[in-house]
């Protein structure tokens, strides 16, 4: 018979066990900073997607605005208001609009462009582009109050 050393297993199988010992440790310190990485590269990536979505989406609604109003600096003030309204809770600063385009009248076009210094990216440590840029044309509506 083989000595058990009162646990009931034989020698090889307590010395696999002894060698095992601790393996799960050195999973997790290994493994835990591989996952929590893994998700700050995609809290980066989600909020770069939706800091884009929303400065395009506030440069379209500031040009659909600039273009209903009477005159260009109404526009202007009126597309200002739109991204102000917008981009507060998106980005740290922005510059613009920027205005582009033809001159303002029928059949003229309203462009704006708006960069946005995203919040919260420099909190993650992670080397991302902070700024975003978008760009919207609306053609200016005939049907304004001219005058």
């Amino acid at each position: 018979m083989h000595d058990t050393g009162g646990t009931g297993r034989s020698p090889r199988a307590r010395s696999r066990q002894d060698r095992d010992r601790g393996i799960s440790a050195v999973e997790v310190v290994l493994l835990a900073p591989l996952m929590i990485l893994f998700i700050l590269v995609l809290f980066v990536l989600g909020n770069q997607v939706s800091a884009r979505a929303a400065v395009d989406g506030a440069a379209r609604d500031a040009a659909r605005a600039g273009s209903l109003a009477r005159d260009q600096s109404t526009g202007r003030a009126q597309a200002a208001a739109v991204l102000a309204d917008q981009l507060k809770d998106v980005c740290s600063s922005w510059s613009g609009p920027f205005l582009g385009g033809t001159d303002f009248s029928e059949g003229g076009l309203f462009v704006v462009r708006v960069e946005c210094e995203v919040r919260g990216m420099d909190l993650v440590g992670l080397p991302t582009a902070n700024r975003v840029s978008g760009t919207s044309v609306a053609p200016i509506d005939p049907y304004r109050r001219v005058g």
